[in-house]
């Protein structure tokens, strides 16, 4: 259906020629982006709902009393339902390490929640296929769980960073997440601990859902907007001549050139689309989207309130040798 409209808007009703630049990119931009948002919309409608059944403190009652591994394996797992920014999940965080939970596992938290989630896997899985989500969602969960087992290894608790007191607001996409959170505490139906019937399970999912599709919509636009100039205009041979499959650094490269930019997974996926079909690699245009999504600058300047530098680095360049081996590995096995 989507697909018809786009063709029935670009070349019938704007009679544009197909092989021109400006009506490849149009068509892109009018296919994915009402398409996007019928899939956001859905997901985190459903998603909305399931997290009403599991408080926060629950969960973290769960990891707190778990193994490391399990810990760390849990917590990768739980990051997946935080979706779209590292602000949402900052405050679990704290509230996680306030409640006694390693600082290991929390870590394994804090790395999957910006970097995998339920929309990554629709979107992924309706843009590209099931094998693209699923190796995705995996390779995800295993530098997740792997990450902040190492860190939990390291010993690295001095290094958290006094926090004197917390700002109401991020300014980033999800400021209606980040005003509701309070020390852990997602939503006043988490707060309460009482059971709830089943048409406010479905008011808070849509108010819920309403709130996260104004903060986001733009950026899903502005993301697909991006991914139609790069289908549209931008040439293969200038994709491919520096990170494409001859290139040794590749994986490298993409890294490099995703850290400068920020976007949850609903605006990096179009563009991911975009250059997959420009010919790079599935491990090299994956490693991307991770580092646009888990390693951006202001993801940096956001955590840095919360650990000290050393921390920081270590964090950062765990998640970051993380992706390049998937990558490599991505682009040897596919």
């Amino acid at each position: 259906m989507f697909k018809y409209i786009a063709d029935v808007v670009t070349y019938q009703w704007l009679n544009l020629p197909k092989e021109s630049h400006l009506a490849e990119s149009l068509n892109f931009f009018i296919y994915d982006v009402p398409k996007i948002y019928v899939l956001l919309i859905c997901v985190v409608f459903v998603v909305s709902i399931l997290r009403t059944f599991l408080p926060p403190a629950k969960i973290r009652q769960i990891l707190n009393h778990k193994t490391e591994w399990v810990g760390n394996i849990l917590a990768a797992c739980f990051g997946i339902f935080i979706p779209f920014c590292t602000c949402s999940a900052i405050p679990l965080f704290i509230g996680m390490l306030e409640s006694g939970v390693p600082l290991g596992v929390t870590m394994s938290f804090l790395v999957s929640s910006p970097m995998i989630n339920e929309i990554a896997l629709v979107l992924l899985w309706g843009l590209f296929g099931w094998k693209v989500a699923i190796t995705y969602i995996a390779s995800g969960l295993v530098i997740a769980t792997v990450g902040g087992f190492i860190i939990g290894r390291l010993k690295m608790e001095k290094y958290l960073e006094t926090l004197v007191a917390k700002p109401k607001t991020c300014g980033c996409s999800c400021k209606e997440d980040c005003s509701e959170q309070k020390n852990g505490r997602e939503t006043p139906v988490a707060v309460s601990g009482k059971p709830l019937a089943g048409c406010e399970r479905l008011m808070y999912a849509f108010n819920y859902t309403l709130n996260v599709f104004r903060s986001i919509w733009l950026y899903v636009m502005v993301g697909v907007g991006v991914g139609a100039l790069i289908h549209g205009y931008v040439p293969v041979e200038l994709v491919t001549k520096y990170a494409g499959p001859g290139n040794p650094f590749a994986v490298i490269i993409a890294i490099l050139l995703g850290i400068p930019l920020y976007a949850n997974c609903a605006g990096a996926i179009p563009v991911v689309q975009a250059i997959l079909e420009k010919g790079l690699p599935l491990g090299t245009s994956l490693a991307f989207m991770m580092a646009v999504t888990g390693l951006s600058l202001p993801e940096f300047l956001i955590l840095r309130k919360v650990m000290k530098l050393r921390l920081l680095l270590t964090f950062f360049g765990i998640v970051g040798l993380g992706i390049i081996i998937t990558g490599y590995l991505f682009n040897w096995f596919f």
